[in-house]
């Protein structure tokens, strides 16, 4: 007898039109962060990150040309630190200054309602308020990909 099982892909719970998890998020100096609704009309870049990951690195300097490029068109990136101790990433971002905000997950309440599974976890959230992509991990060749994306977003109307 032959059994055959057909894999689908699992689609992530948020990808769609599906608004993000409200979080409790605080700046670097320990002030309450602008949630998303506030947000709303512009297209969010939100990045999950931490000082010990490698491909984090990388992503930063990507992050901060899309922050230069779109700014003015309605984007916003938001770095969400995931790491346990708060000196290792004032110690990450000393040498990799960024233009974006970045706030903390301290409860890391916000990591496990949005399902970051991995590092770096990006959520890009539409003019309407509702999670549009997300993109696990960071490899350099995606990064086109990416910009097209937040550009068709930015055309959007609401």
């Amino acid at each position: 007898m032959l059994c055959l099982s057909v894999v689908t892909p699992v689609k992530a719970h948020l990808e769609g039109n599906t608004p993000p998890p409200q979080c409790q998020l605080t700046s670097l100096d320990g002030k309450s962060a602008e949630d998303w609704e506030a947000m709303k009309g512009e297209v969010i870049y939100v990045d999950f990150w931490a000082s010990w990951c490698p491909p984090c690195v990388k992503s930063f300097p990507f992050m901060s040309q899309l922050m230069h490029e779109f700014k003015d068109k309605g984007l916003k990136v938001i770095g969400i630190n995931l790491d346990e101790n708060l000196e290792d990433a004032k110690g990450f971002l000393a040498k990799r200054p960024v233009n974006f905000p970045i706030v903390i997950d301290t409860s890391k309440r916000c990591a496990q309602d949005f399902g970051v599974i991995a590092m770096p976890s990006t959520y890009i959230i539409d003019k309407r308020g509702l999670v549009r992509h997300i993109h696990r991990g960071f490899r350099t060749g995606e990064t086109e990909e990416l910009r097209i994306l937040i550009e068709q977003l930015l055309r959007e109307e609401i």
